[in-house]
């Protein structure tokens, strides 16, 4: 190992404070330490490569190593490296807001950027709140939001998450949070105590428990529903048929809004540019930030329906929101280009022809024995892993933590393949490749995962 190797790792061990890591794994062995990306692919500082199959953190649509994105960072930081949107605007947020806008179902049009998914949740609530009280209705502020669903890390986005451990430390939250299940139909009998419901007859269920909660609450004070078209922790929970379109008609029965987190289902990772349109339905607001640049720089936004901006178009009325880089002309300028990518290479229609694929070969591992359930849409896939097929019981919370930070995380790692081994909810082990991935990414994918699979199995 050359000198400046050891004096990054060294750097990484002394003075990098990693996020949601327990640093004691590492009291003993080196940080793993990612230093090129190329396609599919990331190399490690011993030179290892690894198939990057979480796209990063869900974020790297386009693939790593793409030259023209580096480039059209360059030419714009040459041009002008920095502006804030505060009363000002500058030429890529205009085109990048008109070029969402574009994509966006319904009438979607306004564009609020931020630098990040969890800001993009935390504009969503704050517009909600002032909208009601602007519109007259100044007691509508609460959120529901659903079990085990993470929506982000400020304050109000933590307070909107549904992970309880993730939540404990920073007591007290934002007030006016309230909790629904799920859609987790592969535990709907648990769930809801009824043997045997049909896909459609628990999102119907699912559903209507938004509706008891908007009537326990006082539909004069719920102000908006947050809900990610394919949920995110908890391993992938697709809606069932019918959830979003009943979601949608209770709202506008209750008048309320529907939030659509697409932080992680937007362009592309479920073969649409939003998440809402492989689902067929329109949100009042969409949070969207990683794909949107492919991680090549940091971009988040909220993008909010017409009549949502309509109180702030006179008068003295101001949003009182923003961040200092949200919007940034480096980023808006990648972001543009990353979308010429999307649609030069026509990524949506190859994550659609090929969803079926990545979906075969997964379910190709339900003949494993610790394997409970496979779910998922386009290329966002996860895997529950049980100790009793039949009966669907999972680990406890003491298996759970030999099996996935004793021996998964770091087999699979080992093995050549980054992905998410998590258990906020039941054990899973989570898959979303660059969208560019294909047949020979999801063999090697299976591959492994059947291998440290089996192994896993015989340690238990």
């Amino acid at each position: 190992m050359t000198q400046p190797e050891n004096d990054v790792l060294k750097a990484a061990q002394d003075n990098l404070w990693l996020h949601f890591t327990r640093h004691s794994a590492y009291q003993q062995s080196e940080i793993p330490t990612i230093v090129r990306g190329e396609g599919s692919y990331v190399y490690d500082i011993h030179g290892k490569r690894y198939l990057d199959g979480l796209a990063g953190l869900f974020v790297v649509q386009v693939g790593h190593g793409r030259q023209e994105l580096a480039e059209a960072a360059a030419k714009q930081a040459q041009e002008l490296a920095f502006f804030p949107l505060w009363s000002y605007a500058h030429p890529k947020a205009a085109e990048l807001a008109q070029r969402l806008a574009a994509y966006t179902p319904g009438e979607l049009n306004r564009v609020f950027f931020t630098t990040g998914g969890g800001e993009a949740v935390e504009t969503a609530w704050k517009l909600a709140k002032q909208y009601y009280k602007l519109i007259g209705k100044p007691l509508k502020h609460k959120v529901i939001s659903r079990q085990i669903a993470y929506h982000g890390t400020p304050q109000g986005a933590l307070s909107i998450t549904g992970i309880p451990a993730f939540k404990q430390m920073f007591e007290p939250l934002v007030p006016g949070s309230v909790r629904v299940p799920n859609t987790n139909h592969y535990r709907a009998d648990e769930i809801t105590g009824v043997k045997g419901m049909t896909p459609e007859e628990y999102g119907f269920w699912a559903a209507e428990r938004v509706a008891r909660a908007i009537e326990m609450e006082g539909p004069d004070t719920v102000a908006a529903v947050f809900a990610e078209p394919v949920q995110n922790a908890g391993g992938c929970f697709p809606p069932p048929p019918g959830y979003f379109q009943r979601l949608r008609e209770i709202c506008d029965e209750y008048d309320v809004l529907l939030v659509s987190d697409e932080v992680i289902c937007a362009f592309g990772r479920l073969g649409t540019m939003f998440g809402g349109q492989k689902f067929d339905y329109v949100p009042d607001i969409i949070t969207c930030a990683k794909g949107m640049t492919s991680g090549y720089s940091p971009i988040g936004a909220m993008i909010a329906h017409e009549r949502l901006f309509e109180p702030f178009k006179g008068g003295d009325a101001m949003f009182a929101h923003g961040y200092t880089f949200g919007g940034h002309p480096v980023s808006s300028a990648v972001a543009l280009a990353n979308l010429d990518i999307f649609e030069r290479e026509d990524l949506l229609g190859h994550v659609t022809r090929n969803e079926p694929l990545f979906k075969e070969t997964l379910d190709g591992l339900r003949d494993l024995p610790i394997v409970g359930d496979v779910r998922g849409s386009g290329y966002f896939w996860g895997i529950e892993l049980v100790k009793d097929k039949a009966t669907k019981e999972t680990f406890t919370a003491d298996e759970s933590e030999r099996l996935l930070r004793g021996f998964l995380s770091k087999a699979l790692f080992d093995a050549g393949l980054y992905c998410r081994a998590d258990d906020r909810g039941d054990p899973v082990i989570q898959l979303a490749p660059p969208l560019i991935a294909g047949p020979e990414e999801f063999a090697e994918i299976g591959s492994i995962l059947r291998g440290v699979l089996t192994e896993a199995w015989s340690r238990l």
